[in-house]
């Protein structure tokens, strides 16, 4: 017996639309201001840092499409009650990245590049886990290439540099992710 849904067709061709109009444009009508401000910035440091304005566009496309596709399959309650549950360690993992930056650039001396590079990595393991059954290989690839992209240790090292020509790009960052974080977002 033929299995047919509409509405799973309806969500592929919503996540597929979506995922092909992902741009800076775009991501203004699905991600707010400030979420918009902090991907800006990490645009700005990452086409500094590979001076490859490409591969630059290429991670945050790739951001926008997987935060669009996850939001989509949210949204439409095709997570199960253990993926809810992985989503929310996600959620939590997230937090604490951003609470580690934020510490890492509001008081000198303390910042040690494995220690974000190691929860950027797991918050990588956790989205994949949480969308090993809904996305596809592609979709997968484009999340790998995004965490380890910004996990990059050397990355993360010039970054953090005191007086170092990403400071003001990090200063952005951060008090956007605390805006967010006081808004109960992050």
């Amino acid at each position: 017996m033929e299995t047919f849904s509409s509405r799973n067709l309806a969500m592929q061709a919503e996540k597929k639309i979506l995922s092909r109009m992902a741009s800076k444009s775009m991501a203004n009508m699905f991600i707010d201001d400030t979420s918009s401000e902090i991907l800006d910035e990490l645009y700005r440091i990452s086409k500094e840092y590979t001076q490859n304005r490409g591969e630059s566009q290429k991670v945050i496309k790739n951001l926008i499409k997987v935060a669009v596709k996850i939001s989509v399959l949210y949204r439409n309650n095709r997570f199960s009650p253990e993926e809810l549950r992985l989503a929310e360690d996600f959620k939590e993992k997230l937090h604490q990245g951003a609470m580690t930056a934020i510490s890492f650039h509001e008081v000198d001396f303390t910042f040690e590049k494995a220690v974000l590079a190691s929860i950027l990595r797991e918050c990588r393991d956790l989205l994949l886990k949480l969308v090993e059954k809904h996305l596809t290989p592609k979709s997968h690839g484009r999340i790998r290439h995004v965490f380890d992209h910004f996990a990059d240790t050397e990355l993360l090292a010039c970054l953090y540099s005191p007086g170092g020509p990403y400071q003001p790009h990090l200063k952005k960052i951060c008090d956007g992710m605390n805006r967010l974080i006081d808004e109960g977002k992050l």
